[in-house]
């Protein structure tokens, strides 16, 4: 092995450098020889925190920052959650490996409630998710559905303030960060379908680093891989980001891929919903099929309105 030292692009936030972290850790436990080193920085996402990301517009609000460092030669790779990862890629960079995935579920926090379905009809709910509210507002047309921005600390501290009545967070940030017991009820998917890629740690590097993109592939979950793919080939035929309402969640059952996808209306008046299952060698082509399905149904109209 040549490559000495790999380093890490991430943002500061605390779930970011976790992630971060737990890569280095698996690296070096793969490769005792293999140093690393974070290059922390701080993407336009971070920097506008008082307008809901659906507003700012825009794809890779929380990569691209990291992309311009690998590009520059400041840093080796970037490691990001993959639902903020855009479809496509800077040229000269790819998605190198997918790590397996944490829990992919919404989680309901309160300290009012013990279950969203506890919920008064008109209760304050955080969160700027558009899949999220889309959903929430299908359950509970009445609720009050709030911006909440800000890393995990920031909007666990606005409940704990009594700003909300219920905020929604994904579950896997709460239990890397080591505050599963903050979960009140984790949302199966029946309930809140999760974003694309949500759970899921994805590592992005140079194309034509053949060593770093050889060592990175310990770190590669074959399962979580063939999930993605299909949720990324349906994301990519919607044109869709992660500030749209789009839900897209593979699941393997059986030896065989089980998808549904969804889009909706922000306020919950129209959700279209599909799901298909077929062999997993057919991953992208059931993404890109359910998709289609989707558009057809009417959800170019949704999608069109709110990219106009």
């Amino acid at each position: 092995m040549t490559v000495k030292v790999i380093r890490i692009a991430t943002r500061k936030s605390p779930l970011a450098l976790w992630q971060a972290k737990h890569v280095a850790a698996k690296l070096k436990t793969a490769f005792p020889e293999l140093n690393t080193e974070l290059v922390v920085m701080v993407t336009q996402g971070d920097k506008i925190l008082d307008t809901p990301l659906a507003k700012i517009g825009g794809k890779g609000l929380f990569v691209k920052e990291l992309e311009q460092g690998i590009l520059a030669g400041t840093a080796d790779i970037a490691v990001h959650s993959m639902k903020d990862v855009p479809v496509e890629f800077p040229p000269g960079l790819h998605l190198a490996v997918i790590l397996e995935r944490e829990d992919p579920r919404d989680a309901f926090v309160s300290h009012r409630y013990r279950s969203l379905n506890e919920l008064p009809e008109n209760a304050k709910i955080g969160t700027c998710s558009l899949r999220r509210q889309c959903q929430l507002k299908e359950r509970f047309p009445n609720a009050n559905i709030l911006p909440l921005r800000g890393n995990v600390n920031t909007r666990l501290a606005k409940l704990d303030a009594d700003e909300f009545d219920a905020i929604i967070l994904a579950a896997a940030g709460l239990k890397r960060l080591g505050m599963a017991d903050r979960i009140t009820q984790s949302l199966n998917s029946t309930i809140s379908l999760p974003a694309i890629g949500q759970g899921a740690i994805g590592i992005e590097s140079r194309g034509n680093d053949d060593e770093i993109n050889q060592i990175l592939q310990v770190l590669a979950d074959k399962n979580t891989t063939i999930r993605l793919t299909a949720e990324r080939a349906m994301n990519a035929r919607l044109n869709g980001g992660c500030q749209v309402p789009i839900a897209g969640f593979a699941e393997i059952k059986q030896q065989q891929l089980f998808m549904r996808g969804l889009v909706g209306n922000p306020d919950g008046s129209i959700i279209y919903r599909s799901e298909k299952i077929g062999s997993l060698d057919d991953a992208a082509q059931i993404g890109v099929d359910i998709a289609n399905d989707l558009l057809a149904q009417g959800a170019d109209k949704i999608l069109a309105a709110l990219y106009s």
